[in-house]
């Protein structure tokens, strides 16, 4: 069997959504199932910042921002191509909607690109941002209130059992707030202003007749707040995480949490050019806005009541991506795959977005090589061990969990992984048996490979063990394909015969075709624990030698044999 990576199987489809914001464009890829499940295998952040100077500006967006906004398009355009993507979903929010000239910004990304882009009402943009806080946290039998920050607008939305019970958007945005106050100086009049809004809206008399169980922050900026109160940014502990009690900690942040990130990016007595670089080292490219973001999100939770908030990974574009599932997958429920929606969850809580992409492209090659082995398997062999589902659904999760002790620092990183995984209560849907088998692939996809009497593993059933170390060889071999850098993967082939299981690599190194083609003798089990050691070696041996002498020196090598063919 080939593939193109990180394009799906023949049963899955490849779905594309971009949200086109007031402040940033941004463009998602997944590989979705037909149960509905979906892993984002790409994603593209462009700072377009469409609604900068529209104030001024008299309502239209600017021939700067229409350039910007259509150098980004273009950009996703190629990523749609290169991922060979099946369906595209494009969504414009509060800059475009509220837009004096909206006509003519649409026909000219028709025109110049062939694009049709669909322009939200408030209300469909906060069910949609709903429907993809479903898609990150299990929320589903609660009365949820979401109250999502974009740059022109702030939209609220009250939500249970999937269906949108009030929604509201009101002309309340980060970059719209910065452009009429913080630039002015003017925080009391924009808390004033904010306040103004939010009771003249009729919002908070309807959030108290309804009422909600639990409130929900799913944009960029609510993230960003989050982010600081986790790391310490109100109080000098930034990039600091003491113990193993701070992984226990889930996406939520309180009333108090939140004043003191308030505090600390507007107190005069902490000001200063030393300051700034502070703020504008841990917010990056959002620092100009998060004070009104801050001050905007502190503002709602004194008037509605708010004491803590949890936030989603998921908003907008996940609950595009979300709507384009409940059409086209047969018997599409939103509240399956909770399990995996956990697993999503911990990874995003401590992967960057570029470790998040190695992780699922690590995910993609995994599924590849375990499809491919269970296919070569003969079920009449005497030693030939079945895999399941449920073991795929093992090795993708820990794909996708690997990396995550990065976050305490790159050294032992996979022996952090384990314990992030295993005490912090983050899997849901998981006995203690599978979730200890998740943490121990993690653990092992690197350095001393278990032998199937090692401690971890005694209170294993036999079956399990000899699974495990297959599995255990699948992320090694996966890992190793990911991270050879300097090469560019275009598919994976795998095929059985009487000589054993064979798994090609078909890659493009500089200005050559370079064929790897890795084959085990006899079983075909066994051999494949030693195989992820000889993947780099002989991706680097072949940058050397250019020559038969490595085929030669490989295929003396028994049982592995070796061979690169060059185009």
């Amino acid at each position: 069997m080939a593939i193109d990576l990180p394009n799906p199987m023949n049963s899955s489809k490849v779905l594309a959504a971009v949200d086109m914001g007031t402040n940033s464009f941004k463009m998602f890829v997944v590989r979705a199932e037909p149960s509905g499940k979906f892993l984002a295998i790409d994603r593209l952040k462009e700072p377009v910042v469409l609604g900068q100077g529209m104030l001024a500006g008299g309502g239209t967006i600017s021939l700067d921002a229409q350039r910007r906004a259509i150098t980004a398009l273009q950009k996703f355009g190629q990523v749609f191509q290169r991922q060979k993507v099946d369906q595209t979903r494009i969504v414009a929010t509060s800059a475009v909607r509220e837009a004096a000239n909206r006509g003519e910004f649409l026909s000219r990304v028709r025109e110049e690109l062939g694009f049709e882009v669909d322009v939200l009402s408030g209300e469909e943009e906060a069910r949609l941002v709903y429907l993809g806080v479903l898609q990150f946290l299990t929320v589903y039998d609660k009365n949820v209130l979401t109250v999502d920050i974009g740059g022109g607008s702030t939209e609220f939305v009250i939500g249970k059992q999937g269906k949108v019970i009030f929604g509201t958007s009101l002309k309340l945005g980060h970059v719209s707030l910065t452009e009429a106050f913080i630039r002015n100086d003017k925080i009391v009049d924009m808390q004033n202003h904010i306040r103004s809004v939010l009771r003249q809206s009729g919002l908070v008399e309807k959030v108290r007749e309804i009422g909600f169980e639990i409130a929900i922050g799913s944009s960029g900026t609510i993230r960003s707040i989050e982010k600081a109160v986790f790391l310490g940014y109100a109080r000098d502990l930034m990039n600091a995480v003491t113990s193993f009690g701070e992984f226990r900690r889930d996406w939520k942040f309180r009333k108090d949490e939140l004043r003191d990130v308030v505090k600390r990016l507007v107190s005069p007595d902490k000001g200063g050019e030393e300051e700034e670089a502070r703020r504008v080292g841990f917010f990056k490219r959002r620092s100009e806005y998060i004070l009104a973001g801050a001050v905007l999100l502190l503002e709602i939770f004194e008037i509605l009541s708010i004491d803590e908030m949890a936030v989603s990974g998921y908003a907008l574009g996940e609950g595009v991506i979300a709507e384009i599932l409940s059409r086209t997958c047969q018997g599409y429920n939103v509240r399956v795959n909770a399990r995996w929606r956990s697993v999503v969850h911990l990874a995003t809580r401590f992967n960057s977005e570029k470790k998040m992409k190695m992780a699922a492209c690590c995910a993609c090659i995994a599924k590849e090589i375990f499809e491919g082995l269970r296919l070569s398997a003969d079920p009449a062999a005497q030693q030939c061990i079945s895999l399941d589902e449920k073991d795929l659904e093992y090795l993708e999760a820990a794909c996708l969990l690997h990396n995550i002790g990065m976050f305490v620092g790159k050294k032992g990183y996979h022996k952090q992984s384990y314990h992030i995984i295993k005490n912090g209560e983050h899997l849901h849907g998981y006995n203690a048996d599978e979730v200890e088998l998740i943490a121990l692939l993690a653990r092992y996809h690197r350095k001393k490979f278990p032998k199937l009497g090692h401690a971890s593993l005694q209170d294993f059933p036999k079956e399990v063990k000899q699974k495990f170390r297959i599995l255990c060889a699948i992320i090694r071999i996966s890992v190793a394909v990911q991270q050879c850098q300097w090469m560019t993967f275009q598919r994976l082939e795998t095929s059985n015969s009487d000589e054993g299981f064979k798994l090609v690599s078909v890659s493009t190194l500089s200005h050559l075709g370079i064929k790897l083609s890795l084959a085990y003798v006899n079983e075909i089990f066994p051999p494949l624990m030693l195989l992820h050691f000889f993947l780099a070696f002989i991706i680097v041996w072949s940058l050397v030698l250019f020559s038969t002498e490595l085929k030669c020196w490989m295929s003396n090598f028994h049982p592995l044999i070796a061979s690169i063919v060059l185009k």
